[in-house]
């Protein structure tokens, strides 16, 4: 039977396979500029606060930013989205 330590699949690398926050980051640079979506600042702020979440410090720079765009309801739709994904996931 094959044995390996928790620290070393922890360590593992996938080449090109993107990480988790740099596929948040995409999604919300996707829907932060219209990139083959409609501008959907909610959306953005929920990807940018996922990344964020993963150590994505420049998600979170955008995240603050596209912020300061959105009214307080709207803020608080993107981080109910954000909690409702991660339960979910």
């Amino acid at each position: 039977m094959a044995r390996f330590e928790i620290a070393d699949a922890q360590c593992a690398s996938f080449a090109s396979v993107p990480t988790a926050s740099d596929t948040f980051f995409e999604l919300g640079m996707m829907y932060s500029i219209g990139r083959s979506v409609p501008v959907d600042f909610v959306t953005a702020h929920k990807w940018f606060n996922l990344a964020g979440l993963r150590g994505n410090t420049e998600a979170v720079r955008l995240r603050r930013e596209i912020a300061d765009q959105m009214s307080a309801v709207e803020i608080a739709q993107a981080q109910r989205a954000a909690r409702a994904w991660l339960k979910a996931s």
